[in-house]
């Protein structure tokens, strides 16, 4: 029913008149015209009356009106396919209570009560309402139709499962929605009536919030709005529509500190992802735990059942509009924080998990051994080194135990290599440099090698070896000619200390990594790092902790091209081996990763988030297919290297470590998941 997952939610405050049941039925019928493409609509606590009508919920003509309005909106819902809940008080066995009505399709399909009411402060609905309890009867008959009644049911469509509370029930220590979550509810609604006095936004903003993420859940909230009774207080007309732990949007209210223009409706629509809420719930076993542990008795309403048989019906096409676009955000880059002040404080805290973590580790080894690390002027490997120092000096180890250690090559070019000393020089570590071309040279030798098809015996030394490589052509590849350098590199620094490793998570992903070559380390810092972050983490380094020159060397390196320099320069000295122009734009591959671990997304899936997703630059459909075939392929040929990754810290939600959250058999195959 719901393609991908997808359902969309209206929450909304209408303009209200209160005491007029019917104006306020013609406010939310027009409410609800404009939510034609909604999936579900929800409106405030009592909204056909009004929640400030005080004395006059008791009278008859009000209850009757009600009833009137009640019915109106029953009648609009044969013209759309949305589920509408209302608020009103309802008659029940002579008590009148603070109810919502569940709408469908021309019916009305189930009627929840207030469980907790509050009478504290500037509230009093006991002098009004009674709350819900166990003598309550189990159907009620509502404009002509006997329906399911009580604080018990669910009522589900597809692969939404909906339950619903109102505004106090959402404010106690145990809400009647984290119960209905562990019975199976994804999408959490609230019609609420919460007036507003200074701070108390925040504070439900950040309930909501919570509850959501507690709960693994959708949680839409609609409050009344400034139409109410001012007498005593305000109304804001608060909306919001949070999922699993995220607002993802909130309207307009009173005191949001806007221009003082009077908004007498708000509403806010926003799209829910229900299998993003299915994957997180199957991974967090604990739901299946309360399940066990609390035998929670809840009634089940299917949405859309014929009459007689109980099946589903089919939805008139008629009657649903099509959603031609997605409405929710989705970030092109998941891993680096859009807003700045937002990046920076995330910068800040990574940069002080990765400086703890190997600080932590160097308690454990002894003064005498010296931290190694290769420099080569790239990106990677200048994150490390910056966490290297910063762990040095808050355990205040001199900053010469650390040895950057160079390692040109044959496909070293002079800007990286410059960037390199000079970043030695300005961090005041111990500085090498070991060419490694002549130990290449008596490798080629040693077993036979023809690098890059070029003949070489015991007169060729590595000058001329260098020019010839120069002059291939700029496609030739060589993947043993590569690894030698690799492997070298490394035999070298295992055999000077301890190493700190450079490569980050995504070069994991893709097994862009020579196994045991710069795969492997005593200690990786940039394990759990996807590329995309790398840059922004130098940067925000550069600007908060070094000097003028230094910050100048480091937005230098930063704007590097992404390359190993394993194959030889071009001929005008420039970087020939592109890394993104072999593999794909990693903001694709990040992207890729993101949707692929942390929510499970399938690759039909992921090829539709990204259809709708704010990239930094733009990506035709063909190359997102083409890129995201080239992900699914390598990742799983290469988990045999995540296999035996060094230790390194987590720092966000995904992580490749076989110990601690990546487990997959080296070879899986991967046909269920491509194309």
């Amino acid at each position: 029913m719901y393609p991908h997952g997808i359902f969309r939610i209206t929450a909304a405050a209408p303009r209200l008149a209160v005491a007029n049941p019917i104006a306020n039925a013609a406010a939310s019928i027009e409410t609800i015209r404009r939510a034609q493409e909604s999936d579900l609509i929800v409106l405030p606590e009592l909204g056909l009356t009004g929640y400030t009508c005080g004395d006059l919920f008791a009278t008859s003509a009000l209850l009757d009106r009600a009833i009137e309005a009640l019915g109106r909106l029953v009648e609009q819902s044969r013209e759309h396919a949305a589920i509408v809940v209302a608020g009103l008080p309802l008659v029940v066995a002579d008590s009148l209570m603070n109810v919502a009505a569940v709408i469908a399709d021309g019916r009305v399909i189930g009627v929840v009560p207030k469980t907790y009411l509050p009478t504290y402060r500037e509230f009093y609905e006991g002098r009004h309402f009674r709350g819900s309890g166990s003598g309550d009867p189990a159907n009620v008959t509502v404009v002509g139709q006997t329906v399911p009644f009580g604080s018990d049911l669910l009522f589900r469509r597809g692969q939404a499962v909906i339950a619903v509370e109102l505004c106090e029930d959402f404010w106690t220590p145990l809400p009647p929605s984290s119960l209905a979550a562990v019975a199976g509810a994804n999408v959490l609604l609230n019609l609420s009536g919460s007036n507003e006095t200074i701070g108390k936004a925040d504070w439900r903003r950040d309930l909501i919030r919570s509850q959501s993420g507690r709960c693994i859940a959708a949680y839409a909230y609609a409050s009344a709005g400034p139409g109410e009774s001012t007498s005593d207080f305000v109304f804001g007309g608060q909306c919001m529509i949070a999922e699993n732990g995220q607002i993802l949007a909130e309207s307009r209210r009173i005191g949001d500190g806007r221009e003082p223009t009077m908004v007498w409706e708000t509403s806010v629509t926003q799209d829910i992802d229900l299998q993003r809420l299915a994957h997180d719930r199957r991974v967090i076993g604990s739901f299946d735990d309360l399940r066990d542990r609390h035998h929670l008795a809840f009634r089940e309403v299917a949405v859309d059942p014929e009459p007689e048989s109980g099946v589903l019906r089919k939805i008139k096409t008629k009657s649903r509009s099509v959603k031609t676009t997605l409405c929710r955000s989705i970030d092109g880059q998941p891993f680096v924080p859009r807003e700045s002040s937002e990046r920076q404080a995330r910068c800040a805290e990574i940069l002080a998990f990765q400086t703890a973590g190997l600080a932590k580790r160097l308690t454990r080894i002894p003064e005498s051994v010296p931290l190694s690390i290769g420099v080569s002027g790239g990106l990677d490997s200048t994150l490390a080194l910056l966490v290297a120092v910063r762990a040095c000096d808050a355990m205040n180890i001199p900053r010469d135990r650390i040895h950057g250690i160079t390692m040109p090559g044959f496909g070293t070019t002079q800007q990286t290599r410059r960037n390199a000393e000079k970043l030695l020089a300005a961090m005041r570590i111990t500085p090498e440099c070991i060419d490694i071309r002549d130990l290449c040279l008596d490798t080629f030798r040693a077993i036979g090698h023809r690098p890059l098809g070029i003949s070489i015996d015991e007169s060729t030394d590595v000058q001329s070896l260098q020019r010839k490589l120069v002059a291939t052509p700029d496609d030739a590849s060589d993947l043993v000619f590569e690894n030698v350098q690799a492997r070298l590199r490394t035999l070298l620094l295992m055999s000077r200390g301890f190493v700190i490793g450079t490569g980050d998570m995504s070069e994991q992903a893709l097994g862009w990594s020579t196994y045991n070559a710069d795969h492997m380390s005593m200690y990786n810092v940039n394990t759990s790092i996807p590329k995309t972050l790398v840059r922004f983490l130098v940067r925000f380094a550069a600007d908060h902790h070094f000097d003028d020159a230094e910050r100048e060397l480091l937005h230098r390196i930063a704007d590097t091209p992404i390359s190993p320099e394993l194959l030889p320069p071009a001929k005008d000295g420039s970087i020939r081996q592109d890394t993104e122009a072999a593999v794909g734009a990693y903001e694709l591959h990040d992207f890729f990763l993101y949707h692929f671990i942390r929510h499970g997304c399938s690759r039909e899936k992921i090829l539709y988030l990204a259809g709708h997703a704010s990239f930094s630059e733009n990506h035709s459909a063909e190359v997102i297919e083409k890129t995201l075939d080239v992900f699914l392929q390598r990742f799983f040929a290469n988990q045999f290297k995540r296999n035996c990754v060094p230790d390194g810290p987590k720092v966000g939600s995904v992580s490749l470590s076989p110990r601690a959250d990546w487990r997959m058999p080296s070879d899986a195959d991967p046909d269920a998941f491509q194309g």
